[in-house]
């Protein structure tokens, strides 16, 4: 059984990823950093990030499409605001899943720890975004 999902959350929560991906890593914010950090050429040719991006776009619409899901699941098991559910239920799963995942191979690839604590960074505000804009637009009925 699959639970109640708000594809329209869903698909903004997905649009949301690749606005906090642009900011986050953009040349102001992270981006000359981590492109130090993780030896990625920054003036490479644009052509070069058709197919990452599309990846990425793809990634997210599954990862939101999780997190709504399981947030819904939260919501029915614990009972309370669907906004803090999803917040939770974000935060919990990047925990357990992503930042547990990227410190892991991050270690064994032998990566500098900030270039993890940036991604790991950039990977909890994602998915908090995510879980607030699933949070406040609900599924029809549950709320």
């Amino acid at each position: 059984m699959v639970p109640e999902i708000n594809y329209w959350a869903v698909l903004l929560a997905t649009l949301s990823s690749m606005l906090v991906g642009t900011i986050w890593y953009a040349r102001g914010v992270f981006g000359t950093r981590w492109a130090k950090l993780a030896k990625v050429d920054m003036d490479r040719p644009g052509s070069s990030a058709v197919m990452p991006i599309i990846v990425t776009v793809l990634v997210s619409f599954v990862t939101a499409w999780v997190l709504a899901g399981a947030s819904t699941i939260a919501w029915h098991f614990y009972g309370g605001s669907y906004l803090m559910s999803a917040l939770l239920t974000a935060a919990i799963l990047w925990a357990g899943f992503t930042a547990a995942r990227f410190i892991t191979h991050d270690a064994f690839e032998g990566r500098p720890s900030s270039l993890t604590v940036l991604n790991i960074a950039h990977e909890l505000v994602t998915l908090l975004v995510m879980g607030l804009i699933i949070g406040v637009w609900p599924p029809a009925g549950t709320v």
